[in-house]
């Protein structure tokens, strides 16, 4: 491809609303353009390289014995309404209609619609297993899109679906998925860790997220150096250790907080620590007023306390059922003369002489004591791992990560099949129902994180096997007819060996082709400067920034050496 044709306008200066590195030079360079917040428009560089990622997908699929479908974008309504998750998926799901009224939503995930074809195709055991996957366009109504292709409202993905007859086929298949997704992030450049995961609104239960290790990541992970347990913040486990003060209990004291509503405010007010206050979070559970009690720097995992409920609905109480129920606002409740259900966190139940809300406006209470708490208490694990946390398989300090999700595997089981009523006819003539698992990547996302981690202050560094092309030819001055015609003679030789080249034959200073050469990060760079004269070129390394003069005629076969 001669650079002179080549649509890649770049960019020099960036919107300060641009924060992730890759989202800024994926801009710069001219791969992507926004249409929309969280809509991309992909142009002929960043097009190559999704292609690129997909062609290395499909590989490792089709290795697996997966077969590629193209499902429908438009979802009939009935069918989330058939699979039950209409409700739970509400937020994202992005809705249409046609002529004739009937209702639509464009496809974020697509378990209902591929369910529908297989349970209307499959009859008997014999037409089982399957693993059908596809590589398409979904769309999600993102509250807050981010980091460009990270997290975006349109974005490529790549979805699979296993049908089997029992758990014995889905874990050979489930482990396959895990071997080809472990494959197709190292063929990119990546090196990913696979951890425990909750499955959310997909379903299902046992799941592993790919996650790739880095500071602009959306996810806490936790890790352990020992026993290599590795989990998603959601549902990280630890070992719980008991707060505990070896203080002589106090007398418990109601004083005045004008104003001191959030932890902060009530620390700073009573000079004291968070880890000395108890918060106490009012929800509604299935429409009744329950308490969640916590250490005042804890988080609590909803999702932990939900399961402990075995609630179907949980939601924070507002203001004004708060007010109703504890007699106090927002910011002054506590569990002293509290009447609901109360679930505290493990790891207060030692404590003494600490901090709540008094249930009344500007006021808490100092030196409470469990036994101040009248009501009872169910004790449990409520709240998300944290920093210092211990593995609670080997007792290991537990390492904190940020991290960024780039695929995504579920053993759904029966999650989607039973609403749906896909089955099949056993050996025996029974009717039974199929077992499925689904298998997620973020085609897009791939693109960014590469970007994110592979780059320098000059721009992007991209793997050989998804960039853009393999080599960037630069001829340093195209007015020196000894220069020009040695560059044209090597790019003719380059392309007629399949090697993908970017000539830049633009009548541009060497400076600014130099500059547009490292932003664009293509791996191999050959130069043809003054050096022709002798019958040489450099040949740079993007990467290591290492370079080496090369002859002419060995121009080729050097390049083909480093493509190995």
């Amino acid at each position: 491809m001669r650079y002179s044709k080549l649509f890649a306008p770049t960019l020099r200066e960036i919107s300060s609303d641009v924060e992730m590195t890759s989202h800024r030079l994926l801009l710069r360079a001219g791969f992507i353009r926004q249409l929309v917040a969280g809509i991309y428009e992909f142009l002929p560089l960043g097009w190559r390289v999704l292609n690129k990622i997909c062609d290395i997908i499909r590989d490792e699929m089709d290795k697996s014995g997966a077969q590629e479908v193209l499902l429908p974008t438009l979802h009939p309504r009935e069918l989330w309404a058939e699979s039950g998750r209409e409700a739970a998926m509400a937020d994202v799901l992005l809705a249409t209609s046609d002529r004739k009224g009937a209702h639509y939503y464009l496809g974020p995930t697509h378990e209902e619609v591929i369910t529908d074809l297989v349970r209307r195709s499959v009859r008997s055991y014999r037409d089982l297993p399957l693993n059908l996957y596809q590589i398409q366009m979904k769309f999600r109504d993102e509250p807050r899109p981010r980091g460009g292709l990270v997290r975006a409202r349109e974005f490529l993905m790549k979805d699979a679906y296993s049908f089997d007859r029992d758990e014995a086929g889905l874990d050979a298949v489930y482990l396959q998925m895990y071997e080809a997704y472990t494959k197709i992030f190292q063929r990119c450049g990546l090196n990913t860790i696979a951890v425990d995961a909750s499955s959310g609104a997909i379903g299902g239960k046992e799941t592993k997220e790919f996650m790739l290790l880095t500071d602009s990541g959306e996810d806490l992970l936790f890790t352990c150096p020992s026993c290599g347990y590795a989990a998603n913040q959601e549902i990280a486990d630890f070992r719980v250790v008991q707060s505990k003060l070896t203080e002589t209990p106090a007398k418990m004291t109601k004083v005045s907080t004008p104003g001191a509503h959030t932890v902060q405010q009530v620390c700073d007010f009573l000079n004291t620590e968070p880890k000395r206050l108890v918060k106490t979070l009012i929800y509604m559970a299935d429409g009744r007023p329950v308490a969640a009690l916590i250490r005042g720097d804890r988080e609590l995992n909803e999702n932990r306390f939900k399961a402990l409920l075995d609630a179907s609905e949980l939601e924070m109480a507002t203001p004004e059922q708060i007010l109703e129920v504890t007699g106090g606002p927002v910011g002054f409740s506590g569990p002293v003369g509290l009447n609901m259900p109360m679930y505290g966190d493990e790891e207060i139940q030692g404590l003494v002489n600490f901090v709540t809300g008094a249930n009344e406006e500007d006021a808490h209470l100092v030196n409470v004591n469990w036994s101040d708490v009248k009501g009872d208490i169910t004790w449990s694990r409520l709240r998300f791992a944290a920093e210092g946390d211990l593995c609670n398989k080997c007792g290991t300090l537990l390492e904190m990560h940020r991290g960024m999700e780039l695929g995504h595997i579920f053993k759904l089981r029966y999650a989607i099949s039973e609403p749906m009523n896909a089955t099949f006819m056993d050996e025996n003539g029974n009717e039974k129902l199929i077992i499925m698992g689904c298998y997620g990547i973020g085609v897009s996302r791939i693109m960014s994180a590469v970007a994110e981690v592979s780059n320098d202050e000059n721009g992007l560094i991209w793997p050989i096997s998804i960039a853009p092309y393999h080599v960037h030819l630069i001829c340093t001055n195209m007015t020196d007819d000894i220069q020009k015609d040695l560059a044209e003679k090597i790019y003719e030789e380059l392309q007629s060996a399949e090697v993908e080249v970017l000539y830049d034959d633009r009548d541009e200073r060497a400076g600014v082709k130099f500059k547009d050469a490292d932003l664009i990060g293509i791996p191999i760079q050959v130069v043809v400067g003054k050096k022709a004269t002798e019958g040489n070129v450099e040949v740079r390394d993007r990467a290591t920034k290492s370079t080496e003069i090369v002859s002419t005629e060995n121009v080729l076969g050097n390049v083909k050496n480093r493509l190995k």
